[in-house]
């Protein structure tokens, strides 16, 4: 399909640019690829957070990784989830730069480790790390 889409960019307005920035930049480290400036002190940095997907959850799926992610904490409509390579270590280094953790990385019936943040910019995070070393999709009943 030559029409398909090649990146797909989120695109958030943070209150304190530069707090989000220092966030998600120097603490997360998503490489800067760009920044801009233009008139009335308007700023845009990109970063770079690899691969990128879209995951699409019913209501009742939305509750179940809920549940087993944060203790049947809801979460919002939208939610930002990274890959790590230490989730334990990555939720420690981002509480210690701002994030409040919602829940402690636990492991998941597919087999991630996975944590739950408050951050910068009114996101709420995921963060995940893939315990057998690559995604696998596992079907729940």
């Amino acid at each position: 399909m030559t029409d398909a889409p090649v990146q797909l960019r989120l695109v958030v307005e943070a209150e304190d640019f530069e707090a989000a920035l220092a966030f998600y930049r120097d603490a997360l480290g998503l490489p800067e690829l760009a920044a801009f400036e233009g008139d009335g002190d308007a700023r845009v940095a990109i970063l770079d957070a690899g691969r990128a997907t879209l995951e699409l959850a019913n209501s009742a799926q939305k509750r179940m990784i809920d549940r087993i992610e944060a203790g049947g904490r809801p979460s919002p409509r939208i939610r930002v989830a990274f890959e790590v390579a230490d989730a334990q270590g990555a939720t420690r280094r981002l509480e210690g730069a701002g994030a409040t953790v919602v829940a402690e990385p636990v492991e998941t019936p597919w087999r991630s480790l996975n944590a739950r943040l408050e951050a910068p910019a009114d996101l709420t995070l995921t963060l995940f790390e893939e315990l057998d070393g690559e995604e696998r999709f596992v079907p729940l009943a």
